[in-house]
């Protein structure tokens, strides 16, 4: 027998089904139909930060993968899985790498305590401390975090840019577009961090933009 909270959750996903068809009395029809989504979202896994509701997208219109601290890591076969199967299965046009204010596994990157697991995870956040040290060693507290929030989101764009899919896309002369974001709990704002990759020249510069913003 479910837990009384539990039974909450499926009444409201009847109650979501029957608002839904009121709007749209064909709407699971035509989802089942076709799965073409025109995004990749890259996120984190933090609760306050669901794909479909702060972009006003509907089911079908984004392929997610989120995990915690939105990491792009060569050695992950579930990311890796998730991108191949967006861009060679579903041809997707769009990959939004998103990441957040407040992010916890960024606090826990730059934190001396253990936290269990998550540290081998939050190891590849902590990396890019490291890559970004004399930037990062003259802030201090939140504006500190929030500078690596943005430094995390462009390395993880980086790291996707060298995965063997999206450079074979991009040989293969496939329309595909690489954006970094990022999202701010306290307003409800995304922003966009200007780092618009569609090619490998894109690359280079995202390269000498992190060198300047560096220095």
């Amino acid at each position: 027998m479910c837990d009384k909270k539990l039974n909450k959750l499926l009444k409201n996903n009847k109650e979501w089904v029957a608002n839904r068809l009121n709007f749209e009395p064909d709407f699971f029809e035509k989802l089942a139909a076709q799965h073409i989504p025109k995004y990749l979202w890259i996120g984190c896994s933090d609760a306050r930060v669901p794909a479909n509701t702060i972009t006003g997208l509907t089911p079908g219109e984004v392929f997610v993968h989120r995990n915690v601290g939105n990491v792009i890591s060569h050695s992950d076969s579930n990311v890796r899985a998730v991108i191949g199967y967006a861009v060679e299965v579903l041809g997707v046009k769009h990959i939004i790498v998103t990441g957040h204010y407040g992010c916890g596994a960024v606090k826990a990157s730059l934190s001396s305590d253990s936290f269990g697991t998550v540290d081998s995870w939050v190891h590849n956040i902590r990396q890019v401390i490291r890559e970004n040290d004399n930037l990062l060693s003259e802030l201090s507290g939140e504006e500190q975090e929030r500078k690596l929030c943005e430094l995390n989101v462009r390395t993880q764009v980086r790291n996707l840019t060298e995965t063997t899919m999206i450079q074979e896309a991009w040989a293969n002369g496939q329309e595909l577009i690489i954006h970094g974001w990022i999202y701010d709990i306290k307003d409800g704002l995304l922003k966009d961090l200007d780092c618009v990759i569609s090619n490998n020249e894109d690359v280079k510069k995202l390269e000498i933009s992190n060198i300047i913003m560096d220095l």
